[in-house]
């Protein structure tokens, strides 16, 4: 049975009141969970700055989300203070928002995740300009205060099979802002679960625990070319 997929009206009252509900619901499905303590002496530190689909939102046990599984596979001590519907600027008002950024920096990583983007799009193209300018703005702080710290970009990840124009306007930017900061870039990964249904949890927006190991396997496979 195909996946459930969404109509896009690209202006107007509808879309806004569209978008904040879809945001809402993808922000509420399930609460944050608990970042797994799994320490590996001498390991690196790696931090992921992300957002649902990084926390592991629809995932049974948050071990089973993807961060967790390439971490634990290569002995890695994780810091994954990633939120729930947050975007470059979306969920940013008080904490969380710039306070995820920080959290990342005060952990003082070997290596730095940045999975962020899907949640922008409810507020395209009305915010286009500022979430571009929030895109460098992270990165930038980032790497101002993380100087010996690799970094690794992935492509903004997507839910749906049908994609608003605005998908890869933001990949764009993301991009962009990784290159300016020399960052690897994994690029690709918004049509990772694409036309698998099976993959999908029951609220229609996050992946399962099929789904997380999908991501795992994929994200192993493009690490692996980066000699991680």
């Amino acid at each position: 049975m195909k996946r459930r997929t969404r109509t896009w009206i690209t202006a107007g009252a509808i879309t806004a009141a569209v978008a904040g509900l879809v945001a809402l619901v993808a922000s509420m499905a399930a609460p944050s969970l608990p970042s797994p303590v799994e320490q590996f002496a001498g390991g690196q530190t790696v931090a992921f700055y992300g957002d649902s689909y990084t926390l592991g939102t629809g995932a049974s046990d948050p071990s089973l989300r993807w961060s967790t599984t390439v971490s634990v596979e290569r002995g890695w001590n994780e810091v994954n203070p990633s939120v729930n519907g947050l975007g470059f600027v979306n969920n940013r008002q008080g904490a969380p928002g710039t306070g995820v950024v920080q959290q990342v920096i005060d952990s003082k990583p070997d290596i730095v995740f940045v999975t962020m983007g899907l949640n922008d799009n409810f507020s395209m193209p009305a915010r286009s300009a500022e979430i571009k300018s929030a895109i460098t703005e992270d990165f930038t702080t980032l790497k101002a205060e993380l100087p010996q710290a690799r970094f690794i970009v992935v492509e903004p990840f997507w839910y749906t099979d049908d994609r608003p124009e605005s998908v890869d306007t933001i990949i764009g930017w993301v991009k962009d802002a990784a290159a300016v900061i020399d960052a690897d870039y994994i690029p690709g990964a918004s049509n990772w679960i694409e036309g698998h249904p099976e993959w999908m949890a029951s609220d229609g927006l996050h992946p399962n625990d099929a789904g997380y190991r999908a991501l795992a396997e994929r994200m192993d496979t493009e690490l692996a070319t980066l000699g991680l």
